[in-house]
């Protein structure tokens, strides 16, 4: 069984492509304050048209590694508009087992990817943790068997340092945009042995970098 092909997967993440690639087009909505100086709430509120998505190629990634790792607890930081979400939701339907529990701050993205979510059917795979991530994690039991970093960058290290003593051994943890300067702090953790992980660099899209629970 392969949900992510399924007919009405597919019509939803095609929608959901199409309003991404025109959100893009008409560029960032202005703000009174420079979007590096918001904190976190100020940014989820100037940026809630904004859908930052996961590439096609990540998505299949995220599929891949979820089908053959088979968790039971998926953690998602930064769900946005939801598209990684149906990706990873996708692979605990079809591997029978599995919770997705995904985070995000924008009341705007979060009823607007819950409606999606049923639309696709993938609803009851999904529970949507609204709020501050560095806040509502601590309600995830473990063991954690993999996790998404995709929201802001910034905040890769203390969401993982919140989880990492939940995570099960041979967790994988996925960061998505690598390749942005503010990521460099996360890839130092995760790239030094002494951490108690494996990583590895993938070049897709604007980079990834996958890495074990060792």
């Amino acid at each position: 069984m392969n949900t992510l092909s399924a007919p009405r997967t597919v019509a939803v993440l095609d929608r959901l492509y199409a309003a991404a690639a025109e959100s893009a087009r008409r560029g960032p909505t202005p703000t009174a304050k420079p979007i590096p100086e918001m904190n976190a709430a100020e940014k989820a509120d100037a940026l809630e048209q904004a859908y930052m998505p996961l590439s096609p190629e990540g998505g299949r990634l995220l599929y891949a590694l979820t089908r053959s790792a088979r968790p039971t607890t998926v953690v998602e930081f930064g769900m946005s508009y939801g598209i990684s979400t149906l990706h990873l939701a996708a692979a605990v339907a079809d591997n029978g087992i599995g919770q997705v529990y995904t985070t995000e701050l924008s009341a705007t993205k979060v009823a607007a990817a819950r409606a999606t979510f049923a639309e696709a059917g993938l609803d009851q795979h999904v529970t949507v943790l609204a709020g501050d991530a560095l806040d509502t994690l601590a309600t995830v039991d473990g063991p954690i068997g993999l996790v998404l970093l995709d929201g802001w960058k910034d905040l890769y290290v203390p969401v993982l340092r919140k989880i990492e003593n939940r995570l099960a051994p041979g967790a994988l943890v996925v960061a998505d945009n690598t390749d942005f300067e503010s990521v460099g702090d996360y890839l130092a953790h995760v790239r030094d042995p002494a951490n108690g992980y494996v990583s590895i660099a993938l070049p897709i899209a604007e980079g990834m970098e996958v890495s074990c629970r060792a």
